[in-house]
Order: structure tokens, then C-alpha cells, then sequence
């Protein structure tokens, strides 16, 4: 297997003695004490619609006074994109160019944007869309990292990273009722050295 030459050797091509897999972050870690806490909804597609506009600093700081959205440290903070709806809408027949170019997503190449990142002190951040970050990112000055954002949080930050996680309903509700706080609760599978997981979120209001 591709994995098994991949993995289990060295550069060097002999045999790795040890095996692959996280064993001291594995995700079985965060399923013992499940994930759990204060969580805060920042609505790009109420601001941005289906532009595809890649959200910088600037626009993030204006979403956040418009709709008094306070992140403070030990957050989760969701984005709401509407990629995930807009991929229900296609009802099996997903048109990729569509999904990623009329849908938000961060700017991970924006250092001001990762600055705050690290500096609200979010344990984590959520999106309903693809990667949460734009992908491919747009050229920068650092190419080396192919996803900055995921590289900023996951190895320099040990901030969590969700994708994929369906907001519609609970954005809603938020923005009808003049909220944007809740309680999250999202457990992922105790899989012993896993990276990640499947998560199956609730949000308390």
C-alpha cells in the first residue's frame, strides 16, 4: 500500500521502528473529556452572501462590531459560510467551481488575521465550509505553507479546526433572536492515535 511506504519507513527507506499515528495528541485525548464550552457564531453569509469573498482582518473586525460579536480566550468561534447548505441545494450533484467560488472563506494568508487568531485566544474554530480557510490560498509571501491558516493554528497554536459542519438552522435562530453565544458540545470518536475525527455537534441556546 501507498500508506505502508509512506509511513512506515524513513527517508533513509529503511523500516520506521515506530509505528504511525499521534501517540501522545491522539484524538482519543479530547473524546475522554469531550469537547465542550462557550462557542460564538460570526455570520459571513449574512454579511458577504454568495460572493466568494475571501474574508480578510478588515472585513472580520467590521462583521464583529457590526453584529456585537465578542470573542474572548477559551471561545470556539463557528464561521457560517453557506457552503454546506449550497451543497444540500445541489442535491447530489455538487458543482465544485460553484460551492468554492460563491462561498466565503478565511484569508489564511492575511498575518493580521492570524495575528488575532492567536491573540483572542479561540480554542478552536469551526466552519460549515471545505477547509475553513480559502483553498487554494491566494499567492503570498510564504508559499511554503499550502493551507497558512491550518499551519498557524494546528502547529503553532494547537488551535482545533472543524470543517464541514452544518450551521444553517442554529445561524438562524442566533440572528433572529439578537444572539450570538451558546453552548457547544461536540464529542468526537475515541479512535487511539487518530488526527481527527468525525464530531456530531449540539448547540445549547
Amino acid at each position: 500500500m501507498i500508506s505502508d511506504r509512506l509511513y512506515d519507513r524513513g527517508v533513509d527507506g529503511r523500516p520506521n521502528p515506530v509505528a504511525p499515528g499521534a501517540h501522545k495528541l491522539g484524538v482519543e485525548n479530547i473524546a475522554v473529556t469531550c469537547v465542550q464550552g462557550r462557542a460564538v457564531m460570526v455570520d459571513l453569509l449574512a454579511h458577504h452572501g454568495r460572493s466568494g469573498h475571501v474574508v480578510g482582518y478588515e472585513d472580520l473586525m467590521a462583521i464583529l462590531d457590526k453584529d456585537k460579536v465578542v470573542v474572548t480566550p477559551g471561545d470556539m468561534v463557528c464561521f457560517r459560510t453557506g457552503f454546506a447548505e449550497l451543497l444540500l441545494e445541489m442535491k447530489k450533484q455538487p458543482d465544485r467551481d460553484v460551492l468554492f467560488g460563491t462561498t466565503s472563506a478565511l484569508d489564511g494568508r492575511d498575518q493580521r488575521l492570524l495575528q488575532w487568531v492567536t491573540d483572542c485566544g479561540a480554542v478552536a474554530l469551526f466552519a460549515d465550509n471545505y477547509a475553513v480557510e480559502a483553498m487554494p490560498a491566494r499567492a503570498g509571501a510564504d508559499p511554503c505553507a499550502t493551507l497558512p491558516l491550518h499551519e498557524h493554528c494546528l502547529f503553532k497554536l494547537g488551535c482545533y479546526l472543524g470543517e464541514m459542519w452544518y450551521f444553517t438552522e442554529l445561524a438562524d435562530w442566533l440572528r433572529a433572536n439578537g444572539r450570538n453565544r451558546f453552548l457547544m458540545t461536540a464529542p468526537p470518536l475515541r479512535l487511539p492515535g487518530a488526527v481527527g475525527s468525525p464530531a456530531t455537534p449540539v448547540a445549547t441556546v
